[in-house]
């Protein structure tokens, strides 16, 4: 289990670029299970830089906390690009901040109902610059693809906060 240094060490360069730009993020994750937000919130002075996230893991928390209906969804489904986009770009406009950051994915250790395996994700962020990615890690353990994704999604943020400034 990571301790509080490691957290604040995940997130502290793009809080520092954040708080430099004074700009802002939400954050809509699912497999990482919150542990994007617990790094962004770690770094002390976060109430500068970080308005709110949700863990989006079912349906059902779609629906009550992005308020994005099962009939919006379309034929779109989970842990694909257009998923994390919609959900970067919803928790964004609802929380009306600069970025939106967003994570959707199988942590493992076996994969989703959808056929993506263990150490799959798709991760995006909606802001001035707009980027999406999919990751495969190969990995089955839960934890490690859990750091590795969250890792990934704090990395590209500060990408496209740099871009953008």
């Amino acid at each position: 289990m990571a301790d509080l240094n490691l957290l604040n060490s995940m997130a502290a360069s793009v809080a520092a670029l954040l708080k430099q730009h004074q700009q802002t993020v939400a954050v809509a994750e699912s497999s990482c299970g919150g542990l994007i937000s617990a790094a962004l919130v770690a770094v002390p002075g976060a109430s500068a830089y970080y308005l709110g996230g949700a863990v989006v893991y079912t349906g059902t928390a779609r629906q009550g906390l992005l308020g994005v209906a099962d009939h919006a969804m379309g034929d779109m489904r989970a842990s694909t690009e257009p998923y994390a986009m919609m959900k970067a770009r919803t928790v964004r406009e609802s929380l009306g901040t600069t970025w939106g950051l967003s994570e959707t994915g199988a942590s493992g250790p076996t994969g989703n109902r959808y056929g993506d395996s263990a150490g799959h994700a798709c991760i995006a962020v909606a802001g001035p610059v707009e980027r999406v990615i999919t990751l495969e890690t190969g990995d089955a353990d839960r934890e490690a693809n859990m750091w590795v994704f969250a890792k990934a999604a704090l990395d590209m943020l500060e990408q496209c906060v740099r871009e953008a400034n």
